[in-house]
């Protein structure tokens, strides 16, 4: 019989390698024979290994089974799970491992087929997709990762050199720390590619909310704290998502983000997606302080910047223009938390280096959001999911309710007005003048209030409202909102109307003479 070994104490002699992604394997490999470790391997991997000058015995001449089907059999046999599985502190499976001939395997390298990289893929078909679903190579990960004290497993290249260390320094063995630390994320990365394939399916009725919905997400970094000081921080992205708000985004200079900063980011993004003209976003505390576009971005940051002078210090910016040496000497002149842009010339980047906890972001993402991609908020316990508010209506779509019709330029300005209010925290007013936002009411418990808020920025700033237009992200309830904005200088109001006083709107709209549209759908942001 078997000799009885405790837990922790097996000495790796033989090693099973069976991986997709064969970055570092070869060596990994070579490093595990240079010990002495007998090699197993399957099919690609095996063919690298002998290429490489290694000797590998085949997986058909380990279990006595060969690989069929195009290879869709080639591990699941008992012989291999057996020896995977034992527990060889038990008299009973070691009499058994005895009685049936099983050979152990010490360690257990596989990664899987690449699930999500096919599935993301342009003109892919179902058929392609379902060929990446990886059956043996899960079952052998769980097989070792739940016998983690007798049988190692290695799911990640990045891991290959520390085990081989350790290995070298443990005279062939590993401390029970890190085999349990490896099944941890061994489990994890099983745990992630299951959420993906589910998805995939989920996603193909993506009219429905499936009633157990899985998502898995991925460490992207650590943040310097969270809300508070007091409180430690990392941003993980949906392993899923094909961008995400730090995707394709590179550090240029300054303090490694903060959770607040990243949750700026996140708004600035959204809100830069609806312009093509030169743009800029300034982002305060989750919220827009200042939008305008213009003819350069160094005019739209002027003009957005003058909006809120006093909440834009200390806030993010975002341009979707390169910045140069001129909008670089303008940045200088302010305090700026974070500056996120497409590109930087070499003298803007020396002149912003003089501000050391300046974050510079280069934004080098191209693509757009998955218009399927649903939205979710955490609340205690649970998470609520809804669609995506994606898009806006289009003018076409869109109701002249007053007597008086509007200009072309106040349908110029009202839409602008309107793209910005649906990213202002409810209850949201947007006045704008120019093709730049004037004054921006948020967050308010009233509608009226938030009217108040707005024209108050808007004379601190020393903005006029003349012939400004005004956007409300969802309906007036009552005249008294309006009223405001007229009695300031609005002569061009947007709103989606639907209150039962719609008529007392309109009315007091006709009776001030100024133009109202109704667009019929809200846009509420909480």
């Amino acid at each position: 019989m078997e000799a009885i070994v405790q837990r922790g104490e097996v000495r790796v002699q033989r090693a099973l390698l069976s991986v997709s992604d064969k970055t570092g394997v070869v060596e990994f490999a070579k490093g595990l024979a240079a010990l002495g470790v007998e090699l197993i391997s399957t099919g690609g991997t095996a063919a690298a290994l002998r290429e490489a000058g290694l000797e590998v015995r085949g997986i058909e001449d380990f279990t006595g089974f060969p690989e069929i089907m195009d290879g869709r059999v080639k591990t699941l046999h008992p012989r291999l799970y057996a020896g995977v599985l034992a527990l060889r502190d038990n008299q009973q499976h070691m009499a058994t491992a005895t009685e049936h001939e099983i050979e152990f395997v010490d360690l257990v390298c596989v990664n899987l087929y690449p699930f999500e990289a096919t599935a993301r893929r342009r003109g892919v078909t179902d058929h392609e997709v379902i060929e990446n679903v990886d059956i043996g190579g899960p079952t052998m990960i769980r097989a070792a990762a739940k016998n983690f004290p007798f049988s190692a497993v290695v799911v990640n290249p990045a891991s290959y050199d520390a085990v081989l260390q350790e290995l070298k320094d443990g005279q062939g063995k590993l401390s029970l720390g890190t085999r349990e630390s490896l099944a941890a994320e061994a489990f994890s990365y099983t745990a992630r590619y299951d959420s993906a394939i589910s998805r995939w399916f989920v996603e193909k009725q993506a009219d429905d909310f499936a009633p157990l919905m899985m998502t898995a997400y991925e460490k992207v970094t650590d943040l310097s704290y969270g809300e508070n000081p007091h409180q430690r921080a990392a941003y993980y992205a949906d392993s899923g998502a094909r961008m995400h708000v730090l995707s394709m985004v590179k550090q240029l200079g300054g303090k490694e983000l903060s959770f607040n900063n990243v949750l700026d980011l996140n708004s600035a993004r959204l809100l830069m997606e609806e312009f093509e003209l030169p743009a800029c976003v300034i982002i305060k505390h989750n919220t827009p302080c200042g939008v305008a576009v213009g003819g350069s971005v160094v005019e739209a940051y002027h003009a957005a910047f003058a909006c809120d002078p006093l909440s834009a210090f200390g806030g993010v910016i975002a341009v979707n223009k390169p910045v140069d040496k001129q909008f670089a000497e303008a940045l200088l002149k302010q305090f700026c938390e974070v500056i996120l842009a497409p590109q930087f010339t070499p003298e803007a980047l020396e002149l912003l280096a003089t501000k050391p906890n300046m974050r510079i972001l280069e934004d080098g993402e191209r693509r757009r959001q998955n218009i399927a991609e649903r939205d979710y908020k955490r609340v205690m316990g649970g998470l609520l999911v809804q669609d995506r508010d994606m898009g806006l209506e289009d003018r076409t779509e869109m109701q002249v309710v007053t007597e008086r019709k509007p200009t072309e330029a106040e349908w110029g300005e009202m839409l602008f007005a309107w793209k910005v209010c649906k990213h202002v925290r409810s209850n949201a007013i947007v006045l704008s003048n120019d093709l730049a936002s004037v004054g921006i009411g948020a967050g308010q418990m009233s509608r009226v209030d938030s009217v108040r808020l707005a024209i108050e920025k808007a004379g601190i700033a020393g903005s006029s409202l003349r012939g400004a237009a005004m956007a409300s992200d969802a309906f007036f309830p009552f005249p008294d909102g309006p009223q405001l904005g007229i009695d300031a200088g609005v002569t061009a109001i947007i709103q989606p109307g639907g209150s039962v006083r719609d008529h007392e709107v309109v009315e007091a709209a006709d009776a001030a003479g100024i133009s109202m549209v109704f667009t019929h759908r809200r846009h509420f942001k909480h």
